[in-house]
């Protein structure tokens, strides 16, 4: 498996965030990756699918943001939003040297690439979203806010697996094997020295959340900024959290928009399933 390096950076505000280097395999030149996470999660969630990319040639850094991870925790919950985010992103970025990047971001990821599109214009040589749009379906919103910042604490990994099955295994019905639900516990949890397992985020990204400011009220400007840049949208086929009268609004206004949509999955797919990653391939390999 391709190997990572690990660094920080460090805001204005004295934030830390975390974030994986996977160099790129071969001395391609081709344009890096960024992928960001979602609501409640980290960059672990890329380590299967940050390699591939790697090994096509391209490097990748994968984030975590503030208050996830191994990044700071910001005592100021009011900095929980995708804004601020985004501008640790920019962060990196400018650490890095990078004027051209590629986004892949999932769910609160694709808020992020929306917005950074917009601050940064020309910074996008293309962008894969996952399971998120401009409108968010009330039903997943809804479900997300039923469980961000619940209580966090289990004996063991299968205990955790289990209470992440109970939560998201409305989006991964098929998936009802304990291998995979504590795989996917190990993505989203840490071990403590007391060898209880605990949900790997801040409790608190949760107050923003609860009081409804999940993103900017109308995000069609911010998706109007994505016009002109190759563009893939990765949906999960019974997701509840984008709806296809959104996709159909997305690909209209885009006019160039691709479509890869994965079946039996909801909200949101782990890109590494063959619908979504070989139209991931196939996108990425058209791009310098």
């Amino acid at each position: 498996m391709t190997p990572f390096s690990e660094h920080h950076y460090t805001a204005p505000d004295g934030i830390r965030t975390y974030y994986r280097r996977y160099p790129a395999q071969g001395d391609s030149g081709k344009t890096p990756v960024i992928c960001l996470h979602g609501l409640t999660r980290n960059s672990r969630d890329f380590e299967d699918l940050a390699p591939i990319i790697a090994e096509m040639g391209r490097t990748v850094v994968a984030v975590d943001v503030r208050g996830r991870g191994r990044s700071d925790y910001d005592a100021h919950p009011e900095n929980y939003t995708p804004a601020t985010y985004v501008q640790d992103v920019i962060g990196i970025l400018d650490d890095l040297g990078w004027s051209k990047v590629i986004s892949i971001g999932t769910s609160m990821g694709g808020l992020m690439t929306m917005i950074l599109s917009t601050l940064r214009p020309g910074l996008l040589s293309g962008v894969v979203m996952n399971d998120i749009g401009p409108e968010l379906d009330p039903t997943g919103l809804k479900r997300i806010q039923g469980y961000v910042g619940g209580a966090g604490r289990f004996a063991n990994w299968e205990d955790a697996g289990e209470a992440l099955r109970a939560i998201n295994g409305v989006a991964f019905p098929k998936e009802t094997g304990q291998d995979f639900w504590i795989a996917f516990a190990k993505r989203t949890c840490r071990a403590i020295d007391t060898g209880e397992i605990v949900l790997d985020y801040d409790a608190n990204i949760s107050k923003p959340v609860q009081s409804g400011d999940v993103a900017p009220p109308d995000l069609w400007p911010f998706f109007e900024s994505l016009k002109g840049t190759p563009l893939l949208l990765v949906r999960g086929a019974i997701s509840d959290l984008l709806a296809m009268t959104c996709v159909e609004d997305m690909a209209r206004r885009h006019g160039g928009m691709e479509l890869a949509q994965v079946p039996d999955v909801g909200h949101a797919p782990l890109l590494t399933e063959p619908e979504a990653l070989g139209p991931i391939r196939a996108f990425l390999n058209r791009l310098d």
